[in-house]
This record gives structure tokens, sequence and C-alpha cells, in this order.
């Protein structure tokens, strides 16, 4: 099992290159078909002034940002090309989250960026519409870039809800080729139905059969909330990569309360893939 096809979402943002960096990295890995998606935004304008802008303005806003879609064309196949990878270019038009779900489904693995608000050229969308969404993982890379590695030292964040079950299968071929992993657990209480004390022992020991080299720890987050202390471990265990599942409660109750998915997308300092 491994990855075969991977697409990155391409922009004109700081951290694009960091970005595509980490998707190359993973293609090389896996031997896998890399693909670099750029979408043009519609221009949102009420139908008053629409009227008002003259017809050669509105052309030439469109040429413009078909020759941003170009140039990053070819800063794209240039870099995929200079590594030997099979690759392809797509340019789509439209609303941000409905088009890269719809190029996410035809692929093994979405890798986007963080949100970065203090960069002006950072596409205008909320990664996590895509991670509700497209029903594939997401690899979300955070705008100061991945590290020197990507999937040599894991950490999975585990709860044993459904969202974590599905990470972990998803991120299967990352982590059977992983140097080390560590299932995480924080503030969980063993399965009344397992002999193990331990949570996360059992998914271990499944991941063990799958030839990944995983061994489990638990935690208590006392102190501060459990997306802080993911994020202090991972940096106490030098993680080059998180996986979790996202969303376990509803968004609109982590945005009140807070919770570990909203915690790792804001916060985050290493890549984390995340499927729902």
């Amino acid at each position: 099992m491994a990855l075969q096809d991977i697409i990155v979402h391409i922009d004109n943002s700081n951290g694009c290159q960091k970005r595509l960096n980490a998707a190359i990295a993973l293609a090389q890995a896996h031997q896998a078909h890399i693909t670099g998606v750029y979408n043009i935004p519609p221009a949102y304008l009420p139908r008053y002034a629409a009227a008002e802008i003259p017809f050669d303005i509105r052309k030439k806003e469109t040429e413009a940002a078909a020759e941003q879609a170009k140039k990053a064309g070819e800063i794209f196949q240039e870099t995929v090309d200079r590594e030997g990878l099979r690759s392809e270019w797509r340019v789509s038009e439209g609303d941000f989250v409905t088009n890269l779900c719809i190029h996410a489904r035809y692929t093994d693995l979405m890798v986007l960026g963080q949100d970065d608000e203090r960069d002006s050229n950072s596409s205008d969308f909320a990664p996590d519409d895509v991670i509700l969404r497209c029903g594939r993982p997401v690899l979300l890379v955070p705008f100061i870039g991945p590290q020197e590695t990507l999937g040599k030292r894991v950490m999975v964040a585990w709860n044993g809800a459904r969202e974590a079950v599905r990470a972990v299968n998803d991120a299967l071929p990352i982590l059977q080729k992983a140097d080390k992993v560590e299932v995480v657990t924080v503030n969980i209480k063993t399965d009344g139905n397992s002999d193990n004390q331990i949570p996360g022992v059992d998914i271990a020991h499944h991941l063990a059969r799958h030839g990944v080299n995983a061994t489990a720890s638990a935690m208590e987050g006392v102190n501060i909330n459990i997306g802080d202390t993911l994020l202090s471990h991972a940096s106490d265990i030098s993680a080059d990569l998180v996986i979790m599942g996202a969303y376990g409660h509803s968004r609109l109750r982590e945005v009140v309360m807070g919770g570990a998915t909203r915690s790792l997308l804001h916060q985050m300092t290493v890549p984390v893939l995340m499927s729902h």
C-alpha cells in the first residue's frame, strides 16, 4: 500500500514553495504522481458596482489573474521536473473550497497550507472547510514550512473516535515508512473492552501488525488544553508529522469552547495530516 496520487494547492503566497516541497518529499518517498492545482477566485461584485466598471478594466483584471496562474504553473513545473517526478498542472476558476474538494476526491492526499493572515497573497479560504467536505485526508503544512524530514518521526493523536480511526487508516502508507511512531492519548480512559491498561495500546498493536514501529503513551493535560498539550509533546519528541482526526466535536462547539482541531489549525508548528 502506498500513496500513488498527491495533489497540492498552489498559489502566490510566501509559504507556497514550502508546501510544494512537502508534497514533493512525499511523492519521492512513495514514487507518486503529483498534481498542482491553482484556483482563480470569482470576482464578487454587487451588480450595481459591476455595471459601473468598464469592460476593459475587468478584462485586464482577468488577464492579470491568468498571468499569475501561468507564473505559478511555470514555477511548479520547473520544480517537479527538476526532481524527476510525474506531474500534472491544473487551473480552475470559481469557489476555492468547492473546486479543491472536487480535485481532492480523485487523489490519495491533498496538501494545503496553513492560513497566514499576514500574507496578502495567501488564498482566501479556510483549510478546515476542505477537510470537512473533501472526503480525503488533508496534509496541512505550516506557513513556516516543514522540518528537514517529513514522516520519519510521527505522532498519532489518538482518542478512539471515528475521525481518529479514519486518519490512522488514511495515513497508513506514511506510517509504514516512518522510523518511529508514537501513539499519544490525552485525558483518555482505557477502553472497558480492552485488556490493556494504557489507552492507545490496541491501535499501536494494530499498527505493528502492519509493519509500523509504533509505541503508545498516555498523557494528562491539566493546565493547558488538549491541542496545546499535543503540540508541546510533538515538540518534545521532535515529531516531524502529526496524524489526527479532525472535528470530533462540531466546529461551532470548537469555536465557542475550543478544541484540539482548532488549536492545531491555528498554532501548528509541524505538518498535520487530518481526516474527518
